[in-house]
């Protein structure tokens, strides 16, 4: 089925235009040729129905939250920590990693320890909270425009 329009009649009518389907899907595999929307122009529109299906893709990550409470107990925990590493036998490399080693894990241990499991979505904001997300989930039960 011809895509162009010759406008005169000695061409021919001829497909030009291109549409990228994929082979052997019957949702992606069709297309519809639009001959009577063209108008003016010289062009049949070319459509596709997509099929979206609804999903949700949840996402989190681990972090501690600025100016937090948890924030506050990771900054005091290590801060103790530091204050009474003992660096009194600190004259060998092998000491010296020890050391390092021992702050490592305090950091790990004490990140673990504060650390939440946050949920990244599209509303991934900071002035985004609970009732945000409460209210949210109501008008996805609701459909209503009021809520």
């Amino acid at each position: 089925m011809p895509i162009q329009y010759s406008d005169n009649g000695h061409d021919s009518n001829s497909v030009i235009n291109l549409i990228f389907l994929h082979s052997g899907s019957s949702e992606l595999d069709n297309h519809t040729i639009h001959s009577n929307w063209r108008l003016s122009s010289d062009h049949a529109p070319l459509t596709i129905i997509i099929p979206i299906a609804e999903e949700h893709i949840i996402s989190s990550k681990h972090s501690i939250i600025k100016d937090s409470e948890e924030e506050l107990t990771f900054i005091k925990d290590l801060t103790n920590f530091i204050k009474n590493i003992n660096t009194s036998n600190i004259s060998y490399i092998t000491s010296l990693d020890k050391a390092v080693d021992k702050f490592a894990s305090a950091v790990e241990v004490t990140w673990e320890k504060n650390l939440k499991a946050i949920n990244i979505t599209r509303h991934f904001k900071s002035w985004w909270d609970e009732n945000c997300c409460r209210d949210l989930e109501k008008y996805r039960l609701s459909k209503s425009l009021e809520d």
